[in-house]
Parts: C-alpha cells; structure tokens; sequence
C-alpha cells in the first residue's frame, strides 16, 4: 500500500507519512507503520528514526469517515492496534525524533507526542489534540502520555479546550523541543538524529527504559480500563452527528 515510504542516510532511516494530502491515519497505515518500525528495529545499522509527513501536513488524525463505515467491534480493534502503536512508539528502544512539517492533530498529535523529540515547523502549523471539539474522548492511553510530556495542569488545558497551538506557542508549553523553518527542518532534524546516534545504543535504549516503563504500564492500563468508555463516547448519537460533518481532502 506504500503509505509509509523509507528513506535512509547513513545510521539515521526517514519514515514519511504518505497517504492523501492530509496523511489521515486509518487502520491499514497504522499496520504498514507499524512494521517498519519493526523491520528498523531488527536493522543493527540504523541508529536514529524520523518520522515526518508527506506536503503541508504531518496528519490530520483519524481518517475519520472511513471510520463511520467501522461497526463498533471493527473499531474497538483499530483502538487497540493504534493505542498498541504509539505505546510501542513511546517506548521504542532506538531514538524517535517527529519532524513536524506541519498541521499535528488529534491521531497525528498522539504519534508526535509518543516520539522522544520533536522539531516543529513555524508560521502556518499548529499543533492539537482536539477531539472534545467533536465530542469524542481521548485514546485513554494518550492521556497519560500528554500528562508525562507537559505535566498534570497542562495536559488538563491542552485536552478539555481542543485549543490550537503555533509552534513557539507549543515550545513554551513543552509539545515541542526545537521550532523551525520550512527551509531548516530536514536538515535540523537530521542534527539532531545524528546527535542521538553519537549516544551508546545499550545505555540509550536502558535509560529510556527506566524514565518510561511506569508510564507505559499506566497507558496500557487505561486502555484496558477506559476504551470501551471512550467508543461508547464515540458511537453516542451527539458525538456521531459531528463527526458525520467531518471532511477529510485526499
């Protein structure tokens, strides 16, 4: 399907998000990611990833009217292979570094923020996770995972208002290590893969362990406690009705 497409130089591999004009995740991009992740994993010579989006997007989130297609069995399994993916992004034994090269929302913002840095561009891209905007909950996992990146209060704001954020607004509140420029980010992205790849892989893959584990074992919980809350949510007749106005440009 090729909705992942890899390029590699030297120790550091490019993953780009491939899959219509706004890189809208649905289950078969999920799976594709997901195993070439897999097949880095296994590859000794790559030291460093980066995850990007194809055009002026890094993903627009949940493909979501091919989701109202899902019956509710069909999307209870998509939940858990995506929460299984940026869990498993969260604790990836090599660095992860999310070129932001644009709009990160909602599905898009939880990849980002499962990543161990991120370099955003500035101007025109913004950064949310919005789905209270359409009545839908969070991902349970990925609530746990915000709270880690910005803390207890921030994660609060950032998930109850859906607000929209630029780049330097992002930095300031932690989403974002490093702002760019169109212009720059290959090439900062690429600095700053490089500077992982001078780390000792055993030592790196270790310490991220222990900074990590407890929070990924906490995510996984909730999505075992809470995901069926969080469909329920979404198959309700309000949240249904707003996400049927949804259009996604492919």
């Amino acid at each position: 399907m090729d909705f992942v497409s890899k390029s590699t130089e030297g120790p550091v591999v490019t993953l780009t998000l491939n899959r219509g004009k706004v890189n809208a995740i649905n289950e078969a991009l999920a799976e594709e990611l997901r195993k070439s992740l897999e097949d880095i994993l296994s590859d000794s010579g790559i030291k460093s990833v980066i995850l990007k989006g194809q055009g002026s997007f890094f993903s627009f989130g949940l493909d979501i009217p091919e989701f109202l297609n899902y019956s509710k069995q069909d999307f209870n399994r998509f939940v858990g292979k995506f929460a299984d993916l940026y869990t498993y992004i969260f604790t990836y034994p090599k660095p992860v570094i999310a070129a932001l090269n644009g709009h990160t929302v909602a599905g898009g913002f939880m990849l980002a923020t499962a990543c161990d840095y991120r370099v955003m561009v500035a101007d025109k891209a913004r950064m949310s996770l919005n789905e209270i905007t359409f009545g839908s909950s969070l991902f349970p996992g990925s609530a746990e995972m915000l709270r880690y990146l910005v803390g207890d209060r921030m994660a609060e704001i950032i998930a109850l208002t859906g607000d929209m954020y630029s780049a330097e607004q992002a930095k300031e509140i932690g989403l974002v290590d490093l702002v760019s420029s169109e212009e720059s980010l290959t090439q900062d992205c690429m600095t700053v893969a490089v500077g992982f790849v001078s780390r000792f892989g055993p030592a790196y893959q270790s310490i991220k362990n222990l900074l990590r584990s407890d929070t990924a074992a906490i995510m996984r919980d909730k999505d075992k406690r809470y995901r069926a809350e969080m469909i329920d949510i979404w198959y309700s007749e309000d949240t249904w009705a707003r996400l049927k106005m949804i259009k996604i440009r492919n």
